[in-house]
């Protein structure tokens, strides 16, 4: 059967689209609930004039969730000509429609407005932007923040989705290459799920992820063109972990940095402890081992039991024995993302 089919099998159990099946209710929430934010912002003078998906629905990198919760991360667009000094006062404005329409948790954040909705499991984040000309601007601020502490920052939230997707980084099979590479970022996402308890896997962001693969992404494929994605998550983990993310903070503790490779460029975990750092960089480095170990197995059946252990049941074992199903390093069609860190 080979190593590959079973890839292929988990990717499909774990990718999540807009267009599934089993988003419909919570997709029909959103559209209702962005409708109601626009019509609340045009009643206080300052219409939407853009609305868009962001995050990895817009990049065809989500998963579905192992408690089953949906995120959608909607940005909403004002004309800076109509917009509020005050970039907190239009996620006041979505906070109340939030809270009226049934969300519970609803807080205004530095980034944007976010709140569940329960009974559909739908978590939604509301970053809000004004306009001038071709430059976004992000509201940020929370509810009680002074001229001091509350902006609107520039931001390039359409660079960034745009940079996700490129292909151009990629030589040779483009399209291939960007599959492939939107299949890491999934199996990486339910790797931290899997692996990380539910307090620091909110730390270690889909963002931060995903970027971290773009710049460190090694594909691989092998002489026919079929693509080795254990092989290409492995090299990819491993020049993760070599490319400067993690900086010492001395006694085996770590701090990670990722920079957006857009506007406005901040760090993505700005204000993360060494403890998200440190843990982040040995499982990693514990994820690296069990891959190589995997490459040098040559049974399918305890590939796929080692990785069942890295993924979680959705990777499923083998029912059978293979003689040998071994994955090999095809490097003469690998290649590296040309972005920065080395990768």
């Amino acid at each position: 059967m080979g190593i590959q089919s079973h890839f292929f099998k988990f990717h499909n159990a774990i990718k999540l689209s807009k267009t599934d099946d089993s988003y419909s209710d919570a997709r029909k929430k959103d559209d209702s609930i962005t409708d109601a934010v626009k019509l609340a912002f045009k009643e206080k003078g300052y219409e939407a004039i853009e609305c868009f998906i962001q995050g990895s629905f817009s990049t065809d990198t989500a998963i579905k969730s192992l408690d089953g919760d949906f995120d959608i991360d909607r940005g909403i667009v004002i004309d800076h000509e109509y917009a509020p000094d005050n970039p907190v006062d239009p996620k006041k404005v979505v906070l109340e429609v939030l809270e009226k329409r049934g969300f519970t948790n609803a807080k205004i954040k530095k980034p944007c407005v976010t709140a569940d909705y329960k009974s559909l499991n739908l978590h939604i984040d509301f970053p809000i932007y004004k306009k001038l000309g071709s430059t976004y601007y992000l509201a940020i601020g929370k509810k009680g923040s002074d001229e001091n502490n509350r902006e609107w920052a520039v931001a390039d939230p359409k660079g960034l989705k745009d940079w996700i997707k490129m292909k151009s980084h990629y030589v040779g099979s483009q399209d291939d290459k960007l599959w492939q590479f939107n299949r890491i970022v999934r199996y990486l996402k339910r790797w931290r799920d899997h692996k990380f308890s539910a307090d620091v896997r909110r730390k270690v962001y889909s963002i931060g992820l995903t970027v971290m693969i773009k710049q460190s992404f090694t594909p691989s494929f092998d002489n026919d063109g079929k693509p080795c994605d254990l092989t290409a998550l492995k090299n990819t983990v491993k020049s993760i972990l070599s490319s400067g993310y993690f900086q010492d903070q001395s006694n085996d503790q770590y701090k990670v940095v990722v920079k957006l490779p857009v506007s406005p460029y901040r760090d993505v975990f700005d204000g993360s402890g060494v403890g998200t750092g440190t843990q982040l960089k040995n499982k990693l480095e514990t994820l690296l081992n069990k891959l190589e170990q995997v490459l040098e197995e040559d049974d399918e059946n305890k590939q796929c039991n080692t990785l069942s252990g890295i993924f979680g049941d959705d990777f499923h074992v083998s029912e059978k024995k293979s003689e040998s199903s071994k994955v090999r390093a095809v490097y003469p069609t690998a290649g590296a993302a040309g972005t920065s860190h080395g990768a």
